[in-house]
Formats: structure tokens, C-alpha cells, sequence
């Protein structure tokens, strides 16, 4: 049976309605773009459907209730996630630096050891290519994502994007030993490219769950797509390039925080 609204209540909801419009209207007069998107924004996703009456006063259907039952928060501190991602970050970074492996034989002169280094040089390349990456990765998990609560879709959403970032040691090593296959690249790049997307698929569903701690303007959520779709051109080109070129085009990843600061000054430039 459904509850009908109190007399009190629908009072409340008309008073906060009548709030929010008087807002609107004071920040519309003073011409604050960025925030009466931010205020339009948490309206849309968070408030409209508390402030809904029930017209039709029907019962919920299966699909209705189990799709209420995922968008419930679960009461797990966002800091547990955030140090629990911190951690896999690190692991990630450790076990790159872990993959340079010493020679099986005791070298006996400098030219053996001259020949040793020469024999990892693109190995080594490749290692700091990868670190170079995660370390973009962590700077943009912190700068984009700060979030003040969280359910079930986004909790499993951020495991599968450590999962991508746990593998990148592994396509670092296949890489590092066998870029002369193509396959090899498109392990690497497949994985890169997976942990980008993955990434944004988190941005844009805490940002229209309302999760994201300071809601971003339209502005802001373009900014972050566009970047990311650069990103992601970045990684086929260079993976082409790599292959079918010369596999120093690796190096181009390095490109990857020059593009993000130079991006971000122009958007704050703006």
C-alpha cells in the first residue's frame, strides 16, 4: 500500500521548492554561470526525484526495485576505497621497478656489463614509459575523483579499474621482451586504452550519481572528456607507430603528463 504524502510534508516540499527557485533566481541575477550548472545539475540527479510525487500512485516493478536496491549508497567510507586504490597504485608501481631482472651469469668484465645494459635498454625504456603512465593515472584518480559516498555499480566500477592497472606490469614485461610481435603491442596498448576508459566510465557515473564532492560544470566534465579522448588517440597512434615504424615511438607515452599540464593551464587560463 502506498503512503500518501502528509500535509506537513507536501508544506516542506513546497517551501524547499520555493528555496531553491529564489537561488536560482539570485544567482541568474548576478550572471554565475558555473554555479547555477553546478545547482541545475544536483537538481537533476540527486533532488528531482525526492521532490516527485508519485501521480499514478502505482506499485514498483522487479526491474524498478532491483535498480533501486543497486543506487542505495553502502555505508563504506570513501577513504577505504581511496587508500585501498593508493595501495594498489603503489604495488603497481614497485612491481614495474621488480620486472628489471639481473643476468643469469656473473659478468666478468666492463664490456659484459656494457653488453648487459645495452641488452635491457629498451626494457628499461619501457619501465619508465609504464611508471610514467600509472603515475598520470594516480594524478588523475586524485584530481578528478573525490567523492563523498558511493554504491555497489561504482565500488565494482573502481575494482575493474585497478584490475586494468594490476595487469600493466605483466603487459610491460610481454612488451619489454617481444615488441618485435604486433600482439605484443596490442596487449600493451589494449590495456592502456582499457584502464583510460574504464577511468572515465567512474568520472561519468559519479558525476551523475552526484558522488563527486564538488559537482563540476559542464565546463569542467568537457574538459575531462576531452582530455582523455586525447588520451586515447595518443595510445593507438603510438601503438601503431611502434610496431609498424620503430618500436622508439614508445616514448611518445611520455607525452602523456606534458599533454595533461598543458591542458589543464589552458583551462584555467579560460
Amino acid at each position: 500500500m502506498v503512503m500518501m504524502i502528509s500535509d506537513k510534508s507536501q508544506k516542506d516540499v513546497e517551501y524547499l521548492k520555493k528555496d531553491i527557485r529564489e537561488k536560482l533566481n539570485s544567482i541568474k541575477d548576478n550572471n554565475d554561470i558555473e554555479d547555477l550548472e553546478k545547482i541545475q545539475k544536483i537538481l537533476n540527479d540527486k533532488y528531482c526525484d525526492d521532490l516527485k510525487l508519485d501521480k499514478q500512485n502505482k506499485p514498483l516493478t522487479g526491474y524498478q526495485k532491483f535498480k533501486q536496491s543497486l543506487e542505495i549508497n553502502v555505508d563504506i567510507s570513501p577513504d577505504r576505497l581511496l587508500s585501498l586504490t593508493d595501495g594498489i597504485f603503489g604495488m603497481v608501481m614497485t612491481l614495474l621497478v621488480f620486472n628489471m631482472a639481473l643476468p643469469g651469469v656473473q659478468l666478468s668484465s666492463s664490456g659484459d656489463f656494457f653488453i648487459f645494459l645495452e641488452s635491457i635498454r629498451h626494457t628499461l625504456g619501457i619501465t619508465i614509459v609504464s611508471f610514467i603512465l600509472v603515475s598520470s593515472f594516480w594524478v588523475y584518480h586524485h584530481e578528478f575523483i573525490k567523492i563523498n559516498s558511493l554504491n555497489m555499480p561504482y565500488l565494482w566500477l573502481n575494482i575493474l579499474f585497478l584490475a586494468s592497472l594490476s595487469f600493466i606490469p605483466f603487459s610491460t614485461s610481454i612488451i619489454g621482451s617481444y615488441s618485435h610481435f604486433f600482439l605484443a603491442d596490442v596487449i600493451f596498448g589494449l590495456n592502456i586504452l582499457s584502464t583510460l576508459l574504464i577511468f572515465l566510465a567512474i568520472y561519468k557515473y559519479a558525476y551523475i550519481r552526484g558522488f563527486l564532492e564538488d559537482m563540476p560544470s559542464l565546463k569542467e566534465s568537457k574538459y575531462v572528456y576531452t582530455t582523455f579522448l586525447y588520451l586515447m588517440i595518443l595510445t593507438i597512434i603510438v601503438n601503431l607507430l611502434d610496431f609498424n615504424v620503430s618500436r622508439d615511438f614508445i616514448y611518445l607515452f611520455l607525452l602523456v603528463p606534458v599533454i595533461s599540464t598543458l591542458r589543464d593551464i589552458k583551462y584555467k587560463m579560460k
